[in-house]
């Protein structure tokens, strides 16, 4: 990467797409203070074939750059069983989504990294923004299991001086949805998340808590469809104004109708794993407080629950790691700040996306 090359942030995403992924990816391509190195995929919502052709689908509709390729990681957990999501993201991951591009679509398979791994995809791509302390340092992104993530730090504990902090959705702080008490993308790898939680490098993680309140209203579908619609009272949105659109609009409603059959939202759905890309390009749009953070291994009944210490009970140190206050926790979020970036993000993609040509 050369430094003209270089603007903002530099963002390795490890996802598992999934509906909400698929935004992630979107505001990762087109964020403007964002420049994204490399995409890595994970079990979780799907399979690991699925979520890598998904990832790979994803960048050929939203015109990412043809340096980014996806590389793909981990099939399942460190050491428990594999389990998808279906009930909400479709078998595939991708469920009712209309207007990306095939899996054999040329551009497609172009995608698909050949004979490279998440993990090394990872260490290749630090090596090269680091240049041993001459370039610039990595944020790490995760919006899905960390199964990669925590193979990386495990396999190049080396490389983690080239790494500035790593952001994770998941979580939540009291509060889970698929437990009583835990998050999907922890539940299914709860040792992953520990041995991320424990590297001595700052960690961000956005729960729930808030991203439960970043809700597709039916305005903002409606802006998201149709830029500058005024509402005109009738219960029908408006026409999409491009194919982009349109494709957004059919994921944002498959989500919708999971969220509101599978747990009762009626406003509509929650985009928790943008709001991973939103933390990195805008810090300023959340509240954030910073917590000594555990996951429940063992529990019976807790099995994945992020244990955050808001009555500081442990006695920490101010390190990053095991023994310290180990990890940022997002308390509230600019909602209409975060929708604004989100649009904005779409305007730009409108512009180069291959589906509307």
């Amino acid at each position: 990467m050369t430094p003209e090359e270089h603007v903002g942030k530099c963002v390795w995403l490890d996802a598992d797409p999934g509906h909400d992924d698929a935004t992630a990816i979107l505001l990762a391509i087109h964020c403007p203070n964002i420049h994204l190195i490399g995409l890595s995929t994970v079990h979780g919502n799907a399979s690991a074939g699925c979520t890598e052709a998904n990832a790979a689908r994803c960048l050929c509709a939203f015109g990412a750059p043809e340096r980014i390729s996806v590389y793909p990681g981990a099939t399942k957990p460190l050491l428990r069983p594999a389990g998808y999501d279906p009930e909400i993201h479709g078998i595939d991951g991708l469920g009712g989504v209309e207007g990306l591009p095939n899996v054999d679509n040329p551009a497609v398979q172009a995608r698909l990294a050949a004979g490279s791994r998440a993990i090394e995809g990872m260490a290749n791509a630090i090596r090269g923004c680091w240049k041993d302390g001459e370039g610039h340092k990595v944020t790490i992104v995760s919006s899905g299991p960390m199964t990669n993530v925590a193979l990386f730090v495990s396999v190049y504990p080396d490389l983690l001086e080239g790494v500035e902090e790593f952001v994770f959705m998941g979580g939540g702080v009291g509060v889970g949805n698929r437990s009583a008490v835990a998050e999907f993308n922890i539940l299914r790898d709860p040792e992953a998340a520990q041995i991320v939680l424990n590297v001595p490098i700052r960690k961000t993680m956005i729960p729930l808590n808030v991203t439960h309140t970043a809700i597709v209203t039916r305005d903002v579908h409606a802006q998201l469809l149709s830029p500058g619609h005024k509402p005109d009272g009738h219960p029908e949105l408006p026409r999409a104004s491009s194919n982009l659109r349109h494709t957004l609009s059919t994921l944002i409603t498959y989500f919708a109708d999971a969220y509101r059959s599978t747990f009762g939202f009626h406003q509509g759905p929650p985009l928790h794993d943008a709001l991973t890309i939103a933390y990195v390009s805008q810090p300023d749009l959340f509240k954030c407080e910073r917590f000594r953070v555990d996951v429940e291994l063992n529990g019976s009944h807790t099995a994945g629950e992020t244990v955050v210490d808001v009555w500081n009970y442990l006695p920490c140190d101010n390190t990053w790691g095991p023994s310290g206050k180990n990890c940022v926790v997002a308390q509230s979020l600019d909602v209409k700040g975060f929708f604004q970036l989100l649009l904005d993000c779409v305007a730009r993609c409108d512009q180069v996306s291959p589906l509307n040509f």
